[in-house]
């Protein structure tokens, strides 16, 4: 039996006598405690002297973190969802009685305490235990407080337990709960309306991926989970709503990687009467004021790289930016040989059929995009991979369209709408036509968004950002997983290195 497993049979064991002395260990009448980090935010600055006349008695509940007994009196920590705050139990106070329930309760246990404040002689804010039970038995150990969870995978799996031990987690996710509410307002507050479109589709739409398949039983047909919002939400604009925006989940069927979770959140939103430039002023008022909210500054490091979110920002052409940064000859831009050598220098293999624009995209993956540290919009992407925005009036061969990119990651994508059902017609049956075995390509035209432009859908502009990706950047989170609670993972046969048996259940229940 392993030490853990040890463990965890001690804790069983405490269980069985406790309940058998007759005490709750998980009782539901607990009412609600005042919060440890309010009464430091009180009382924090109040000396040994001026707390002895605080009458005040307090109630507080929380975990056990950390616990050292003295024979006749003990120190615990404990800690709820504000802050921790220290206790001292003495068995001449409490009784001894209550004292010898106590001395079964464990690192982890959830208590309630109540009672007096007073000052350690080392000064720090206690208080002095007249009553305490227990909340909640724990009946596995925590992981060791100095080593916590080692293994990155452990800790994404136990997210739980990351949450309980490692205070800097909950901050970043307190962080990104702030920011998404950020989101919310500045949008709300710039007249824009929030919807809610379809999650479950019946044809794939409004982005190029591979979408996850389900099945409804009653309908009989194959739905696609959403890869993008986008085709509702130009919807929406025929019928008159001229701002919208949808903070919700996307779903991709993809690979897994430090940016990538097949489920992720997506912040999509239009614009009528606007057209892309117009976006990257939003885009840059936007990302300053969650900036300084967040950090205090638009200039800050991330990953040991600084970064600086001042508007304006750089921008740039796909072509300027692959001559410039990807050092690739103007001329080979628009040299079909010349592209497929390269990138076969680079270790890619692409069919000679595919769009030129494909090329070009995929030597900006591998030659500038790594390289855009600073906030920079890159403009004017290839018409024949853009299916869905308006062509540039000066060269219908390149679109209207913009994606931003910091510390070498892709954050957003905009572009002015193609609200021509002529054009957009033309490129979804030429999509379809030459899509091959291509998954990612939608295999049917999507006739109703067509007849819903036929209607009239006003010039307009619009944008999806990233919000895993944007909260990556402000939490200095080098990977989607640390901003995602529970990140997609592959599934475990058995339990992990290490784990017991999951605790028995109770006779007679379910």
């Amino acid at each position: 039996m392993s030490e853990e497993s040890q463990v965890i049979q001690q804790r069983r064991q405490k269980a069985l006598e406790l309940e058998q002395q007759g005490i709750e260990l998980f009782p539901n009448d607990i009412k609600k405690p005042e919060r440890a980090g309010a009464i430091k935010k009180v009382y924090g600055n109040y000396d040994a002297e001026d707390l002895e006349k605080v009458e005040d008695s307090f109630r507080v509940a929380g975990r056990i973190m950390a616990l050292r007994r003295f024979g006749k009196a003990a120190f615990a920590n404990i800690k709820d969802a504000s802050g921790s705050i220290q206790i001292h139990v003495m068995r001449d106070r409490v009784g001894k009685d209550v004292y010898k329930i106590f001395k079964k309760f464990d690192i982890g246990d959830l208590i309630e305490v109540e009672g007096r404040l007073f000052r350690t002689r080392t000064g720090e804010l206690t208080i002095e235990a007249d009553r305490i039970r227990l909340v909640t038995k724990s009946m596995r150990p925590l992981p060791e407080k100095y080593h916590g969870i080692k293994d990155k995978e452990l800790r994404y799996r136990r997210r739980y337990e990351d949450l309980v031990m490692n205070e800097d987690v909950l901050e970043t996710f307190r962080t990104r709960a702030r920011i998404i509410q950020m989101l919310r307002t500045y949008f709300v507050s710039n007249g824009f309306l929030e919807v809610e479109t379809p999650m479950m589709q019946s044809i794939v739409g409004g982005a190029t991926a591979k979408p996850f398949v389900t099945h409804h039983n009653a309908l009989g047909i194959d739905l696609f989970l959403r890869i993008a919002p986008e085709l509702y939400l130009k919807r929406l604009l025929v019928g008159g709503c001229e701002r919208v925006f949808e903070l919700n989940r996307n779903f991709r069927n993809e690979g897994i990687s430090i940016q990538h979770n097949p489920e992720f959140t997506m912040l999509e939103f239009y614009e009528a009467y606007a057209t892309y430039e117009d976006l990257m002023v939003r885009t840059e008022e936007l990302f300053a004021q969650i900036a300084m909210d967040v950090k205090g500054a638009t200039r800050f490091q991330y990953q040991g790289m600084d970064v600086d979110l001042t508007p304006p920002w750089k921008k740039m052409t796909l072509h300027q930016s692959l001559v410039e940064v990807g050092k690739v000859p103007e001329e080979e831009l628009v040299d079909r040989d010349a592209l497929l050598a390269r990138l076969s220098g680079l270790g890619v293999e692409m069919d000679r059929d595919e769009p030129l624009g494909k090329y070009l995209t995929k030597l900006f993956d591998l030659l500038v995009e790594p390289n855009l540290i600073q906030p920079t919009f890159i403009t004017r992407y290839p018409t024949d991979i853009s299916p869905l925005a308006r062509r540039n009036a000066e060269n219908p061969e390149v679109t209207d369209r913009f994606e931003l990119f910091i510390t070498g990651r892709e954050i957003a994508n905009a572009f002015s709408e193609l609200n021509d059902p002529r054009d957009q017609k033309a490129r979804f049956e030429e999509q379809v036509a030459n899509r091959g075995d291509d998954e990612e390509i939608p295999p049917e035209v999507d006739y109703d968004y067509i007849r819903a432009l036929e209607i009239g859908m006003p010039p307009a502009a619009g944008e999806g950002i990233g919000v895993d990706r944007l909260v990556m950047l402000m939490t200095d989170s080098a990977s989607i997983r640390d901003v995602i609670l529970f990140p997609q993972m592959r599934p475990v046969s058995s339990p992990g290195k290490g784990d017991a048996e999951p605790v028995e259940p109770v006779k007679g229940s379910k």
